[in-house]
């Protein structure tokens, strides 16, 4: 789903839509094996960048795979004019999350400014 794109980042093509939950959504099963494979388990929420903002990504039943699901108020920021649609989206590594979340990657703190 996502392949190395640069020394922060990996590249990947989803579509974004508009959801109505309160936070970014992928389905469960696809984020606990990107989760699994690119963040060793130990990521949650994945980091992803549309657009130019990044977006803390959670997992949820209700999504439909290869989808991003995003509330109104982030599909704004993202700048996705006619959704749904297809779209490259960045997908911070995990020290690069870490570090945009605000979280000590050896710690079990909580993610800030999110």
């Amino acid at each position: 789903m996502f392949e190395p794109f640069s020394s922060g980042y990996y590249l990947g093509r989803l579509y974004v839509e508009p959801y109505e939950g309160d936070r970014a959504v992928m389905h469960r099963a696809e984020h606990e094996q990107v989760n699994e494979q690119l963040y060793d388990g130990q990521g949650d929420p994945l980091v992803m960048k549309i657009g130019s903002a990044h977006v803390p990504v959670h997992g949820a039943e209700d999504v439909p795979g290869r989808t991003i699901g995003l509330p109104e108020s982030a599909l704004a920021a993202t700048g996705v004019d006619n959704p749904p649609t297809l779209r490259e989206v960045l997908l911070a590594k995990a020290d690069r999350a870490a570090q945009l979340l605000g979280v000590d990657p050896g710690t079990d703190d909580g993610p800030a400014g999110f």
